[in-house]
């Protein structure tokens, strides 16, 4: 287990614990003390976590993680459902991404895709974006037109949020809208735990003509703070092999295509 996994793993159990001891996350990651010690007073130091006496509690940014700590969660799960949303995606199509490690995923495929990129002379793909990450690496790509919203950036997600973000996403007209998320439910549909996140994300997914949710099965059925859009404005949610039957059927139900990988 590498390092930022081991850190990835230790906040994940801060935030579903709140505490944890050296003792207790030497056993869980398979690591002595002394190492478990070391990752302990690094992440305080990144003011991820609090150090106690012999072991550590919940810092108040930990429940978000920041998105350099996700990348290592579901980490094939989130490549096989980029490759699976991208594909979706014809050449030509103007396309909204929201920030996140499974929608920087979704980017890196359709910036190699080689049909996109051997599309001929010109723009192949539009993509109109709120994570300054991704824009990064699109910017490189002569072949994707990238336009980049305004606002104030989000730490945690490279997302730009804010009233300054809005105004663009008004302004236009969207293909597809390739949504990650933190939590999705076929009631109460999905779900960001940041309001500023969400607003962004809602009004992509209100200009889009078809909305793509992106989520590996741990997210399903779960509940988070701000909608992102109601489960019935959802066309297709991509997600894994191992989400539960009964989760993906009650999709279904509600009209959406699931596409598990």
């Amino acid at each position: 287990m590498g390092t930022h996994e081991r850190w990835t793993r230790l906040l994940e159990v801060l935030g579903d614990k709140g505490r944890i001891e050296v003792a207790e996350a030497a056993e869980l990651l398979g690591v002595s003390p002394a190492t478990v010690r070391r990752d302990m007073e690094e992440l305080a130091r990144q003011q991820l976590l609090t150090r106690t006496r012999g072991g550590a509690v919940l810092s108040g940014v930990a429940y978000d993680l920041p998105l350099r700590y996700k990348t290592a969660r579901q980490a094939d799960e989130k490549h096989r459902i980029a490759e699976a949303a991208a594909r979706l995606i014809p050449p030509g199509a103007v396309v909204g991404l929201n920030g996140g490690t499974t929608t920087s995923e979704v980017a890196r495929e359709l910036a190699t895709r080689a049909d996109l990129a051997e599309h001929g002379a010109g723009i192949s793909l539009t993509v109109v974006t709120n994570a300054i990450n991704i824009a990064s690496e699109l910017a490189v790509r002569p072949h994707v037109k990238t336009v980049v919203t305004g606002g104030v950036v989000r730490s945690n997600s490279y997302e730009l949020t804010g009233p300054l973000a809005t105004p663009v996403l008004e302004g236009i007209s969207l293909d597809y809208a390739i949504l990650g998320v933190n939590a999705v439910d076929a009631r109460l549909g999905a779900a960001a735990h940041d309001e500023g996140e969400a607003s962004a994300n809602r009004a992509m997914a209100r200009r889009a003509e078809k909305v793509i949710v992106v989520a590996d099965s741990t997210k399903l059925g779960r509940r988070a703070f701000a909608q992102v859009c109601a489960v019935g404005d959802i066309a297709v949610l991509v997600t894994d092999k191992n989400a539960p039957e009964e989760l993906v059927g009650q999709f279904v139900g509600q009209g959406v295509e699931v596409v598990c990988v």
